[in-house]
């Protein structure tokens, strides 16, 4: 390698330029392969055209070869030593050293401090000039593919970066579905709190009643509906009895906690069921029962858990959007008694022979009274399946790799619907499916046989005690598949919103939120005044 240095202590002019040839020059000459360097001083570059001439030459030689190094190393650094690009880049860096170190010219115009020979001169820069004329032609080709391997890492940047906020986007949206879906909406709130004022302003006129003989009626078709939210009853209630045959004889068992019982009451009072002389709807709180103890009931009993309270009720708002696919399991209602209360029909309802259990999220769209004649065969539950090809199936919703389940159940089973059931009470009592519920939830104290749900319980409680019913009972999926079938809709006797998109969240799908909405009670003076917007 050929560096030029320029002598004296700076590069100011004297007048006339007459002092510049006093000027000195050194060259090192710096093999590529070696550590040795020929050195040679010569004044008067200037009076030397020749010398000049020699020295410009080597230095664009040197420059060349010091850029096929850097597209070489670039190549390199994208990953292509492989290619014929870069071997190419290799060989003519070399091939240019090459043409400097010959030993003609060296002795000849870089070693030898007498005149430089004009014809050598030609001979050196006609090779370095073919081989600076290649290398210029190498770069113009490969810079257009250089610059594309540039693109295409910026752009596989580009697409990890966006990847990333693409994910981080989808669980703040996951998790601010959640909060809205498991959020009191103000208008549920403000509904719930104007009926308590008006409990609480008028108590003679909403003194409880004696029960009703028809309330323990076993000829009667009694529904049971637990739930803490008063709008979603009353919407249930008053499309099953807007489209039964003879509303007269049909009995609503709704049962609340506590904080919702005087609201309840009041609406089912101030709002009584319309069609001939009227169905009965019985209003209680889960503390009418009380059997319903931790002493009794697994669930109360682990919610006394250190570790279940910890699960459930732990502050943590700082991992909130870290574990989005599990994080409604986390919700505490499915430790609800509320939830759970469907496990103990039997013992709430001694009297009775048959009950359908009706979810607070459905829609009742025909007279549902062929329920009570269907032949259970023996059966406990009668409910509609869900599994298609390989989906809703035992295996999705319990622990396999458990020894327990795996002994006890097939993970191909068909699993069914909780929503829309007609529950054989006797059937029920002769089977013990209350005791079978208990065995396996102390069992899953610790979450190891499902994560968490009804569902999962009900699935275990109710294995081969099953009937299946017609699709056309029960159809589901309103609240988070916008795909459902209007045929299909049309033609169910209960269509249910099971999912986030409830039909009273601002949230619903549009497609299917006037299902519900035909059904609120609008003319009810609350519902005006907390501005529902349905």
């Amino acid at each position: 390698m050929a560096v030029a240095v320029r002598g004296g202590r700076g590069s100011s002019s004297f007048a006339g330029g007459g002092l510049r040839h006093l000027l000195s020059y050194r060259i090192f000459v710096i093999p590529t392969t070696g550590n040795a360097y020929v050195q040679r001083t010569f004044l008067a570059l200037k009076s030397d055209p020749m010398k000049t001439r020699l020295d410009l030459i080597y230095k664009q030689a040197r420059d060349h070869v010091a850029l096929v190094n850097a597209y070489a190393a670039y190549a390199r650094k994208l990953k292509l030593e492989s290619s014929k690009q870069l071997r190419m880049f290799d060989d003519l860096a070399q091939n240019i050293s090459e043409i400097m170190l010959k030993p003609s010219y060296r002795a000849s115009l870089l070693e030898s401090n007498g005149p430089v020979d004009e014809d050598i001169l030609r001979q050196f820069e006609k090779e370095v000039k073919e081989k600076v004329k290649f290398a210029r032609l190498m770069i113009l080709e490969a810079k257009e593919s250089y610059d594309n391997q540039l693109k295409i890492q910026k752009l596989k940047d580009t697409i990890f970066a966006v990847n990333e906020l693409l994910i981080k986007a989808k669980k703040n949206g996951a998790f601010a579905s959640l909060i809205a879906a498991k959020s009191t909406p103000k208008s549920l709130h403000c509904l719930a709190m104007r009926l308590m004022e008006e409990r609480i302003a008028h108590p003679d006129k909403y003194s409880d009643e004696e029960p009703k003989p028809e309330f323990e009626d076993p000829t009667l078709y009694h529904y049971a509906i637990f739930s803490d939210n008063v709008i979603a009853v009353s919407v249930v209630v008053n499309s099953a009895i807007k489209n039964a045959a003879e509303p007269w004889k049909h009995v609503f068992h709704v049962v609340t906690d506590r904080m919702n019982l005087a609201a309840m009451k009041v609406w089912f009072r101030r709002r009584p069921i319309e069609g001939g002389p009227g169905a009965y709807v019985e209003v209680k709180s889960v503390e009418h029962f009380p059997f319903l103890n931790s002493s009794y009931v697994p669930v109360l009993r682990q919610l006394e858990s250190v570790n279940m309270q910890k699960f459930y009720f732990e502050n943590r708002a700082e991992n909130a959007t870290k574990d989005v696919n599990n994080m409604k399991f986390r919700n505490p209602k499915y430790l609800s008694m509320l939830n759970h209360l469907r496990f103990y029909l039997p013992e709430m309802y001694p009297k009775l022979h048959r009950i359908l259990f009706l979810d607070d999220d459905v829609v009742v769209q025909k007279d549902l009274t062929p329920l009570w004649k269907i032949d259970m065969d023996g059966k406990v539950n009668g409910a509609v399946e869900t599994c298609f090809g390989s989906f809703h199936r035992y295996g999705q919703y319990l622990n396999f790799s458990h020894p327990l389940i795996r002994e006890r159940f097939n993970p191909k089973a068909c699993a069914w619907a909780f929503g829309m059931n007609i529950f054989n009470l006797d059937a029920w009592r002769r089977e013990k499916c209350t005791e079978e519920y208990h065995y396996w939830q102390n069992l899953n104290e610790d979450r190891t046989l499902w994560k968490s749900g009804t569902l999962p319980a009900g699935l275990t409680a109710f294995y081969s005690t099953t009937k299946f019913l017609d699709k056309s009972w029960h159809v589901l999926g309103l609240g988070y598949n916008p795909s459902v079938s209007m045929d299909h809709i049309n033609n169910a006797a209960v269509i249910h919103f099971n999912g986030n998109m409830k039909p009273w969240l601002d949230i619903a799908l549009n497609q299917f939120k006037h299902l519900w909405t035909k059904y609120v009670d609008y003319e009810m003076e609350f519902v005006q005044v907390c501005n529902f917007g349905l």
